[in-house]
């Protein structure tokens, strides 16, 4: 996708501090989500199907083992519990529904799992399907797509010259490699990461350029929301103001991508979640995320049908997603949709609860130390952290 805007211009956009000139920023980049994409939405909602006791050293994540938090634990779902998730998130005006897990790959029982939960939510719910699994070979990502799978996300989660501060046991290679593998099996794919790692605004700006290169159909991003005993726990929450800035810049960059806040946009954001929904959003993620709560399905609908946009369920959703269906592959019959009426809260439909459904352990001893930045890794730019 072709940035509507120069890296130079974004990183002048990227040091606005005066709140009529972001409103200003906002404007701009409001005309370009509607001109793309018109009133349609694109909400999604996940399941966390497999928790906890990951290997790796994602600095931002409590289910790493280098964490010193206590570890939120579950075991991966079985299929039918996959499924009920799902008919939850339908209840709730979701247009799109994610099985997601932790770690680098999935053994050979698990991915079994995922498929046959992604063959019954295909077939028992009007969803568009996505799957969050960690890296997989081009076969594994076709066995995906005939089970009914049509997007598979894979975060780069930050730019390529500040990721080794951000995981040295997963490298940005091998990301990009899973990227690829996704896209040579013919499917979708949802590409974001992470804001406030420690990252320099030309940081912000460089993983969004590079984004436009991998040109992804989804670019969700996550807002840091800083857990204890984690390697990035001690950070203060973005000033909304900044994080309402960062989506209209992406949005300029990104004019053509599905544009979603996920994880961390209620306790960065607050109040002015609206205001970022204005500043370039399709959608966001509904209902609860992978270890931490969310917010009623009501008040999100409900916020973006204040800037005049269509939540509503389409006919066609599961068949033929709309506007993202770039490839027009996803084609067939669709199932009537179980649900008639939407549900206003979450305690009416069997939904993803992280309070009640992760068994969060104690470490039994200290966790090991964070790996330190790989020798290999080329030098973070100057500034770096600013």
């Amino acid at each position: 996708m072709a940035p509507l805007i120069s890296f130079d211009e974004a990183l002048d956009l990227g040091a606005l501090t005066d709140h009529e000139e972001i409103g200003a920023l906002v404007e701009r980049a409001w005309a370009v989500r509607t001109d793309r994409f018109g009133d349609s939405t694109d909400m999604c909602s996940l399941v966390n199907a497999k928790s906890g006791g990951c290997a790796e050293d994602c600095g931002f994540c409590a289910q790493s083992r280098y964490a010193e938090s206590d570890t939120p634990m579950h075991a991966m779902m079985e299929p039918d519990q996959i499924l009920e998730h799902a008919k939850a998130a339908e209840a709730a005006g979701a247009h799109r529904f994610c099985m997601v897990t932790q770690g680098q790959g999935l053994s050979k029982r698990d991915f079994a799992k995922i498929v046959e939960g992604a063959r019954l939510v295909s077939e028992h719910t009007n969803l568009k399907r996505c799957a969050s699994i960690g890296h997989m070979s081009t076969d594994r990502a076709k066995q995906l797509k005939e089970a009914g799978i049509q997007r598979v996300h894979h975060n780069v989660e930050s730019a390529r010259s500040y990721y080794p501060e951000v995981s040295t046991t997963v490298r940005y290679e091998g990301r990009i490699r899973t990227i690829d593998a996704v896209k040579e099996a013919g499917l979708e794919s949802c590409v974001g990461g992470i804001l406030n790692l420690g990252e320099s605004p030309r940081q912000r700006v460089e993983m969004a350029f590079e984004l436009a290169e991998i040109d992804p159909e989804s670019v969700p991003i996550n807002l840091l929301n800083p857990r204890s005993g984690t390697k990035f726990g001690d950070r203060d929450l973005m000033d909304p103001w900044e994080v309402v800035k960062w989506v209209a810049i992406f949005r300029l960059i990104l004019p053509d991508a599905l544009f979603r806040l996920c994880g961390g946009r209620v306790e960065n954001l607050g109040e002015l979640q609206p205001l970022a929904v204005k500043a370039g959003l399709n959608g966001v993620m509904m209902g609860n995320f992978l270890t931490t709560l969310g917010v009623e399905p009501a008040e999100d609908r409900a916020m973006f049908e204040g800037l005049g946009l269509n939540v509503a369920r389409q006919p066609d959703n599961g068949a033929n997603p709309r506007p993202d269906n770039r490839t027009g592959w996803m084609e067939g019959d669709t199932p009537q949709t179980p649900v008639d009426e939407l549900i206003d809260s979450q305690a009416e439909a069997n939904f993803w609860d992280p309070s009640t459904q992760l068994r969060v352990v104690k470490k039994k001893a200290k966790p090991p130390a964070y790996p330190e930045r790989p020798a290999d890794a080329e030098p973070a730019p100057a500034g770096w952290g600013d």
